[in-house]
């Protein structure tokens, strides 16, 4: 089969590779149908995320069709329609059990690797480095799902690809960012990035009862679509000074919730954005916080920050002594991808949530490298790229 496969920074070659197998009971092997870039997946383009190795093939999230499952499926049949989440997890272990599904005991075959480096290991994620399991990812014909029958999640048959693809990790990631903000009725909430997630994080919000959403991002397009698809109030952090406006935009007090959804490589203005790209690019520093001290800065007195955006190591400056005080609530994580893609699917089914507003570019998977080019510099507008085998 052809697969994307990644050699290095901004080096990704489509090969050919040996076809996926059944290698446990619970696999199953899906045909892609549709993948897509997503920001993170940035992060290994740039080289910044460590254990990748040559050759790997990557992608994490997509949908497609079943073709094989192991003896242990009994809930998928071949031929079914199925969007995969792109974090591994087993499902029966006492997080899974808790539906804390990234947090699982049983998903990543590397676990003594990442208990080195994290302290604690979490599941597995699809083609995103050794860290998190070595899978081969889904930027490919076909792809091997481990755990099948609690990761594929069966989706209608006459609904467009570009409705139901990001139910694979956007989608949930961006509802698990809205609802970790604890959101009352009429609550204000600041949404940092307006990027895929952040557009899903908004709406979410404005769903589960925000009486108030405010998007911050510096591209025109991504502040339009936050306005016109969930009546965001758009916020242009070169423009303004964003503390001061969040502040006019709160009476004083600040939003209610903050949620993160750049992660590592936030851009930023000033002193500080000047200060941690320069100790990035001295390896003095792995992340880049601006965000996350942006959100410290303006949220209100014992009001909720969640970071949705993907962070892997060290970060500088990082202002706990305002966060104590304030009294600020961190809440974190990767997706539960299990859990909120399943809820969202009602949302989706029922119209009240259409994605594929973000769906702005498709292209074979043989114009990969085209496609990363182009997400990762904004050209024509893009949003995300859409991949088809």
């Amino acid at each position: 089969m052809k697969a994307a496969c990644w050699h290095g920074t901004e080096n990704i070659s489509v090969e050919s590779v040996p076809d996926p197998a059944i290698l446990a009971s619970r696999d199953a092997i899906v045909k892609i149908e549709a993948a897509t870039i997503c920001g993170s997946d940035l992060h290994i383009y740039d080289g910044v995320v460590p254990s990748m190795m040559r050759g790997d093939i990557i992608g994490h999230e997509f949908m497609g069709e079943v073709v094989d499952v192991g003896t242990g499926v009994s809930n998928l049949r071949r031929g079914q329609r199925v969007v995969v989440t792109s974090t591994i997890s087993c499902g029966r272990c006492e997080h899974c059990q808790r539906e804390e599904y990234s947090l699982c005991d049983n998903g990543n075959p590397n676990a003594a690797f990442a208990e080195k480096v994290l302290g604690y290991s979490i599941g597995g994620i699809f083609g995103y480095s050794h860290l998190m399991g070595g899978y081969a990812g889904a930027f490919a014909d076909y792809v091997r799902v481990p755990f099948a029958d609690v990761g594929c999640i069966p989706v209608p048959a006459e609904l467009p690809a570009e409705r139901l693809l990001f139910l694979s990790d956007a989608i949930p990631t961006g509802f698990m960012g809205a609802d970790l903000a604890g959101i009352r009725p009429g609550a204000t909430v600041a949404v940092w990035g307006c990027g895929a997630v952040g557009q899903f994080a908004i709406k979410f919000a404005s769903l589960l009862g925000a009486g108030k959403v405010i998007a911050i991002d510096r591209f025109p397009e991504r502040l339009r679509l936050a306005q016109e698809q969930s009546g965001a109030i758009p916020l242009d952090y070169t423009n303004v000074d964003l503390l001061e406006e969040l502040r006019e935009l709160t009476g004083g007090r600040g939003p209610d919730a903050c949620i993160d959804a750049v992660g590592m490589e936030a851009h930023g203005v000033g002193l500080s954005n000047a200060y941690d790209r320069a100790k990035v690019a001295l390896r003095l520093e792995i992340d880049r916080a601006g965000v996350v001290r942006q959100m410290i800065h303006s949220c209100r007195k014992g009001g909720t920050l969640v970071i949705m955006g993907v962070y892997i190591g060290l970060v500088d400056k990082f202002p706990l002594g305002i966060a104590m005080n304030k009294a600020l609530t961190f809440r974190m994580g990767q997706m539960h991808g299990q859990k909120y893609a399943r809820l969202a699917l009602d949302y989706v089914v029922r119209g009240e949530v259409d994605p594929s507003f973000v769906a702005t570019h498709g292209m074979t998977l043989d114009k990969v490298s085209d496609g990363f080019e182009m997400f990762k510099h904004k050209t024509d507008e893009c949003m995300r790229v859409v991949l088809r085998p």
